[in-house]
């Protein structure tokens, strides 16, 4: 009985010691039994990176020579109509001269009244007591040379009535104002009071006097 359990204490002694002899196995020189190495997947990674990118650069380098040739089309159309083009802004520039000096003397016939019309309107609202004696058309107005009945106190009155009146008339919108150009005098030969206005254009007329707007 003794012998029995002795001989089971040795076995399990025996189980619980470790081996006798030292692990001498070198993994890193072990061959690799994996079915898909490790290395596959990255050289394989790195292949599609490389054909991705030369793609890229492929299909970028296509559009540019496209945009290259559509360049050269239209640089070459510009250079062919260059000539017409600078024909047509040449008679531009000269229609704009010729139209500039067209508009000035337009202008300039505008802002000056129309004397037909001007004289009737002048005798139809003439007082009384005033008579034209001539009428000069200048550069920057008109001047009515008038005589006036009556003593210097009279005289000076219609005069200054007859001014104001000017002035106020809707019709001769050629003119900004109306001034005396001298003090009124006394004419020996008619023994009247000679009156002098000047009727001031404005510029350009926006309804010359019996014309259309």
């Amino acid at each position: 009985m003794l012998s029995l359990l002795k001989k089971k204490s040795n076995a399990a002694a025996a189980l619980s010691a470790p081996n006798w002899h030292p692990n001498f196995r070198n993994y890193e020189k072990l061959p690799d039994i994996k079915v898909v190495r490790t290395a596959f997947f990255v050289n394989g990674a790195a292949i599609v990176i490389a054909l991705s990118a030369t793609l890229y650069f492929g299909l970028k380098e296509w559009q540019l020579r496209g945009l290259q040739g559509q360049t050269a089309v239209l640089q070459s159309r510009i250079d062919r109509d260059k000539k017409a083009s600078d024909q047509a802004v040449a008679l531009f520039k000269k229609f704009q001269t010729e139209e500039a000096k067209v508009v000035e003397v337009d202008a300039f016939v505008q802002s000056k009244p129309i004397v037909s019309a001007l004289i009737m309107r002048l005798g139809e609202t003439l007082p009384p007591n005033i008579a034209i004696d001539s009428i000069d058309l200048r550069d920057n107005g008109l001047v009515l040379r008038m005589s006036v009945r009556g003593d210097a106190a009279a005289a000076s009155g219609y005069a200054s009535a007859y001014l104001d009146q000017l002035k106020a008339d809707k019709q001769l919108t050629n003119f900004e104002d109306v001034v005396f150009t001298s003090t009124p005098t006394r004419n020996p030969a008619t023994n009247r009071m000679a009156v002098e206005f000047l009727l001031k254009t404005r510029g350009p007329a926006s309804a010359p006097v019996g014309g259309k707007k």
